[in-house]
């Protein structure tokens, strides 16, 4: 953005652009990094009087978001901010009063007293006062454009606005997204986690379908339905397209039968036929947890062949880890299960060897009905990152991998429990 002062500019800092200051590494006065800033928590106070900042939101490992108190904080430097004291490990929830800054104020559209012309806010900033309290005193904004021409912006005191502690039925997010786009997918679940239902539903309505997938295969069993049953019929069947079928599979199990078949029913025919077997399984079942996707190769592919296979980066690591070697036809369910080839058995062969040829066929398949006991104890005692699934008929089904069973032995949710208050010194 131009047109206003860059806070990772200069040393010590009397003037910070929060949405700038979004990413920043967060350390203690020894040098150790505790995490990054996320977010910072303000509160609105009477006659438009510039809010007070509570502190920033802090993400610590393993994505966990704390609030550390701007008490706390001693040094705001370029790409720096330096903290002392103890943290409290608590996950930061909320409170009525409180508002998060990048999350719910960008993007706002506000008026200007003066001229009463409507703006949108870019970017807020806080500065200090001389008691060591910060507040938020600077506001830069972006006027409405003519045709394709880009408006101007400025930036101005908080006093000079009005209506941003108004609500706004249709909040836009460009600004969000630009300061969240470097997140990984689990990071902006955890984010999304901490903002109200409606902030999450105009987030997850501006992002694209597989990135939306991706988030959604990330949350708790609970905020996902919530979200699922906000978007539209036809947007939700393409996001539940773009997830992994068991994925997908678990989340219309939450949803409700009718709601189920509706979006069944509007998904490809190809991904809806997927999704429709896996559910004919109990959810702590082997053909519950499996992934109807696992990588799949005929007996006459080359090493070289199946090496450039696993590279695929959208190929997680854990399926990565080994391909199923089987006859034709190659979607599940496939034709006979021969057996497996480790991707380090790959790394060790010369390319123009034939998987045929190194197959290994004493790694016993399991069947779809086995139960999540059994399937966690067969990846431990063989050291397995997946294990195939095969019919009666010896035709692969799929594969279950050790994150889907970790998602079952882990408490539902377990991505953001509050453990017992701890504190880091």
């Amino acid at each position: 953005m131009k047109g206003y002062p860059s806070p990772m500019s200069g040393n010590v800092l009397d003037r910070v652009f929060l949405a700038r200051l979004a990413g920043t590494a967060v350390f203690e006065p020894n040098g150790d990094q505790v995490g990054k800033v996320r977010d910072a928590v303000a509160t609105l106070r009477t006659n438009n009087q510039p809010p007070r900042i509570l502190g920033l939101i802090v993400e610590v490992p393993p994505r966990r978001r704390i609030f550390v108190p701007i008490t706390r904080v001693t040094t705001i430097e370029s790409g720096t901010v330096v903290i002392t004291g103890s943290l409290n490990m608590r996950r930061y929830e909320q409170r009525q009063n409180e508002i998060l800054v990048i999350a719910e104020m960008l993007d706002r559209t506000v008026t200007l007293v003066e001229s009463g012309e409507g703006v949108t806010v870019e970017d807020i900033a806080m500065e200090p006062t001389r008691t060591g309290d910060w507040f938020l005193n600077r506001v830069h904004v972006m006027r409405k454009g003519r045709g394709l021409r880009r408006g101007a912006s400025s930036t101005v005191n908080w006093e000079d606005i009005s209506g941003i502690a108004l609500h706004e039925s249709n909040q836009g997010v460009g600004n969000l997204l630009a300061t969240i786009a470097n997140l990984r997918a689990p990071d902006l679940a955890s984010m999304l986690h901490d903002l109200t239902l409606k902030r999450r539903v105009e987030i997850a309505r501006a992002l694209d379908d597989e990135r939306l997938a991706d988030v959604l295969e990330e949350m708790d069993e609970a905020a996902r339905v919530e979200l699922l049953a906000e978007l539209e019929g036809e947007r939700a069947a393409d996001v539940l397209g773009e997830m992994d079928p068991d994925d997908a599979a678990d989340l219309l199990r939450e949803v409700g039968q009718e709601r189920a078949q509706t979006l069944l029913e509007l998904m490809e025919p190809d991904d809806a036929e997927d999704v429709r077997r896996l559910m004919h399984y109990e959810d702590y079942s082997a053909g519950g947890m499996m992934t109807t996707e696992p990588i799949v190769l005929t007996a006459d592919t080359s090493v070289a062949e199946a090496l450039a296979t696993v590279r695929r980066s959208e190929i997680s690591p854990a399926l990565a880890s080994q391909v199923y070697v089987c006859r034709s036809p190659l979607e599940t369910p496939t034709g006979r299960f021969i057996g497996i080839v480790h991707i380090q058995r790959l790394l060790r062969e010369v390319p123009s060897a034939l998987l045929g040829s190194i197959v290994d066929t004493d790694t016993s398949p399991l069947a779809p009905e086995t139960n999540l006991n059994d399937v966690s104890s067969y990846l431990a005692s063989y050291n397995l990152l997946a294990v195939p699934i095969v019919d009666s008929n010896e035709r692969l089904l799929g594969a279950v991998t050790v994150d889907d069973v970790l998602d079952h032995l882990l408490p539902e949710n377990w991505r953001h429990r509050n453990h017992a208050v701890s504190e880091v010194q």
